[in-house]
Parts: structure tokens; sequence; C-alpha cells
């Protein structure tokens, strides 16, 4: 029995020996062939692979490092979403930091997954992070009005069209409750549309270009002409404004379309980039510091370069009131004339010699002092023969000459208008344009009744105080009072 016991002891001792060997060359073959594998793809796909996903490790990290930064300016509200942007990107910088090729097959899950929560969260927040930018944006804007209008009410240098007379405070409540408006439902308002409507370039419709930061008196030239208007739905109107002022007037048309399917187009100056100091000796005297130039008055000097598509455009100004159908401007023959305009002279007043410095030998050579000056407020431009007789360039070359100041006040429009048009201007019918109810308190009232159109020009501007009583309601009852801002803002309408 004991010699049996110790022949079983052995060859158990024989069958654990041969099984370790077995195990022992499955093992070495396991290692050898883990160590070719290893040794043959080390060079060239795990490099690459371990790159790639380091690289969009990092991307990540950064993009979700960025959406942080602006979170931490927003409300508390955004502290939560502040600590997850935190927490992944730190889990993603550290993972980047520890990838190598020892520890690719153990991260590339984690990395992935990090990954893809990172971009889940990055896309969630896109939304909110456009729109609080654009938030952003408005604030400075509102903050840039009202830091300009309060120091121009302080130097005592606001804008006739903008608050002259009594009140120059309502106009500037309106301007800050639009903006604020603009503020608080900021993706309700959209911009205007990447392609712009085909009526905004039909020259078959009837055109008008309106330069002005009064979006008020812009509303009422726009209702007055279209409820005037036999086909008000073939009027197109392109208000041009400054570009701090261009939220206020989206908000209004927003909130008050225009009426009886008129079209109206808004612009800012930025939205032409031919406007440079190098191509506009207008935008160069500004640029310089002469403050003396208005900018919106000057615009009007490149109307073919604005709306290259149209042949044909009645310019307007902000202070007047539509009373008949401008259908008919198009049919008037302006005889290949650039300009048609109400002349003024009667006498010898109101003449070029009135406006232009004829001292100068320049205007002496060029100008006659007893030419009849015209106005304006309504004009017809034929833009054809404005661009065959380049008109743009010989308003440069008067620029250039007056950049002094000594041929005429830069502040007015009206001398660099009778100078580039000098000889190129035919008169409107006056039935077509009465003036003077911001001056003059004795106009007829069948001249007014009779007008197409009436303007406020002068000081005494129809949404002020200071306006005359005779004539204010001519302006107001084309005022949208459903506006709820003008009641807020004390309009004495």
């Amino acid at each position: 029995m004991a010699g049996g016991g110790g022949g079983g002891r052995a060859s158990a001792q024989r069958r654990a020996a041969l099984a370790a060997l077995i195990t022992l060359l499955l093992l070495a073959s396991l290692a050898f062939l883990l160590s070719a594998t290893g040794t043959a793809s080390a060079p060239n796909s795990a490099p690459f692979r371990l790159a790639a996903i380091r690289r969009h490790a990092e991307d990540h990290a950064a993009v979700l490092a960025a959406y942080a930064a602006h979170a931490r300016k927003l409300s508390a509200a955004s502290a939560s979403q502040t600590e997850s942007f935190l927490s992944i990107s730190g889990h993603l910088s550290s993972l980047s930091s520890r990838i190598s090729l020892s520890t690719v097959a153990l991260l590339e899950k984690e990395t992935r997954g990090q990954i893809k929560r990172a971009r889940a969260l990055a896309g969630a927040a896109k939304e909110a992070f456009d729109t609080q930018s654009k938030i952003q944006k408005l604030s400075d804007t509102v903050f840039a009005v009202d830091q300009q209008l309060l120091r121009a009410r302080r130097a005592g240098l606001l804008n006739s069209r903008i608050a002259a007379g009594s009140t120059p405070k309502s106009l500037h409540c309106l301007v800050m409750r639009l903006l604020e408006a603009r503020l608080a439902n900021a993706s309700a308002i959209p911009d205007d549309p990447p392609v712009p409507p085909p009526q905004f370039t039909d020259p078959a419709l009837y055109h008008y270009a309106i330069f002005s930061d009064n979006v008020l008196a812009v509303s009422v030239v726009v209702a007055s002409a279209a409820r005037a208007a036999a086909e008000p739905a073939r009027h197109v109107f392109h208000v041009v404004t400054a570009p701090m002022y261009l939220p206020a007037f989206r908000v209004w048309f927003a909130r008050r379309p225009p009426p009886l399917g008129t079209h109206v187009q808004l612009l800012a100056v930025s939205d032409f980039p031919f406007l440079n100091a190098s191509a506009s000796p207008v935008i160069r005297q500004i640029e310089d510091g002469n403050r003396d130039v208005p900018l919106l008055d000057y615009l009007r000097f490149y109307l073919p370069e604005m709306f290259p598509a149209l042949r044909r455009v009645v310019l307007l100004e902000d202070d007047v009131v539509v009373q008949r159908d401008l259908a008919g401007l198009w049919r008037v023959d302006l005889g290949g004339k650039v300009n048609a305009a109400l002349e003024t002279c009667f006498g010898g007043f109101r003449r070029y010699g009135k406006h232009i410095n004829f001292s100068d030998p320049a205007v002496q050579e060029r100008f006659n002092p007893r030419a009849c000056a015209w106005s304006y407020g309504l004009n017809v431009f034929d833009l054809q023969a404005w661009r065959r007789d380049q008109c743009t360039q010989r308003f440069h070359q008067l620029m250039e000459m007056n950049e002094n100041g000594t041929l005429w006040d830069p502040a007015s429009v009206l001398p660099a208008g009778l100078m580039t048009f000098y000889g190129n201007t035919r008169p409107l019918d006056k039935s077509w344009h009465v003036m003077g109810l911001g001056y003059n308190p004795h106009i007829r009232p069948e001249d007014i009744k009779g007008a197409a159109v009436i303007h406020f020009n002068g000081n005494m501007k129809p949404w002020l105080d200071v306006a005359f009583n005779q004539y204010k309601h001519l302006w107001t009852k084309y005022v949208d009072t459903e506006m709820e801002f003008l009641t807020l803002c004390n309009f004495g309408l």
C-alpha cells in the first residue's frame, strides 16, 4: 500500500510538472505574439489613433472652456451650467495629459464618452449662447444711444429733426423703449433675410429713399404715403439710418407693420461697404474730426451706388406728410435732367448767392449767383441720368474743395445739392410740394389742401410742443397711436 501510494504521488507530480510546462509554453507563445503585434502596429496605427483622440479631447476642452467663460457672466441661474462646462473640460484636459501608447486601450473608451457628453452639452448651450451674445450687443447699443443723446443735450447740439424744441426727451424715451423691447425679446424680432425680397430691387415699382434717425417721423411718412396711394403694394420705402438706431426701427416696424401692403427696407450706413474713407470724402472728413458734416444728410449723394438696380427714386425728408398718390412722379418728364424739385426763388430772394460763398474764385467761375435755388423735401432723381453725368464724382470734387468749410456751411446739405445738380434740375409744379409748415403760420389753407406733399421744414416740427396748432393735426392723424410706447413717453398727440 505504501509503495503504491508513493507511485501515485510521483505520477501526480509528473502530471503537474507537464501541465506547468504546457502553461509556460502557452504563455511564452502568447507573449511572443503580443510582442510581435505591438511591435508591428506601434509605429503605424497606434500613434495616429492616439493623436486623433488627443486632438478631439483638447478641441472639445477648449470649446467648453470658452462656453464656461461666457456662462460666468450670466445670471446665477446659469451656475449649474458653468459647473458642467468646467467639470467636463477638466476631465477632457486630464484625459488628454494621461493619454500615451501604454494607456490608449484603457482611456479610449472613457475619452470618447466624455467627448460625446461635451458635444451634447455644447449643442444644447449654443442657442442660449448666441441669444445672450445678441442681447449683450443690443445692451451696448442702448448704452451708446443713451450716452450720445445725453452728451448732445448737455452741449445743446441735438439734431433739430430728432429733438429740437421743448420736448426732446419724448423721442429719446421712444428710442430707449424700443431698444429695451428688442433686448427683452431679441429672437421675436428677426433681422432682414439674407436674400432681400424681389420688390426691393424691382425697377417697375415706385421706390422712395428716406435718410433719418427719427423712427416716429418715418412711420408717419410711410403711413401717409400708403393711405394716399391707389396701389399701396407697388410702393417701396428704403429707410437708411445710423447703425445704433437700426434695432429701434426694426422693433417699430415688426410691431406695427407698414399699412396696406407697402414695403419697407431698413438699412444702416454699415450695409454699404463702399462708404469708407478711401472712397468717400464725406466719410474721410468725418473720421478726421469734422463734426459739422451730418452723415445721414449727405448719404443722398450716393443714391445710384446704394440702389444700382433702380432707375428712378423719389427722395423724401422725414418731416413731410403725403396727401396724394405720388405714383404720378414716375411719369414726370425730367427732360434728360437728373433732379426735379420745387424752386423757391422769388424776386431777388433764395438764389444761389444766398447759399454759397461767391467770394471764392472757383465758385465765381462755375456758378451764377442769380440762379434760382430749389428745395429738398420732395425730389425726383433719374438715376440713369445721374450715372451718365457722373454727379457723384462731381459731388466728391466739391466736398474736397470745401474741406475747410469756405464754400458753404457743411452743416447744410442744400448748397452741396445746388452745386452738384447745377443746370441739371427741372422745376416741379408747386402743387406737388408745399413748404413752410414748420415756420410760417400764414400758409393759405387751399394751398395746403391741394398739395401732394406738405413739408414741416423749420424748427416747429409737428412732433414737438412748439408746433403750430393749425397744422399739427395734419401730421398726428397718421401717427399709430396703438404703439404703447408713445403713451409711456408722454407724446402730446
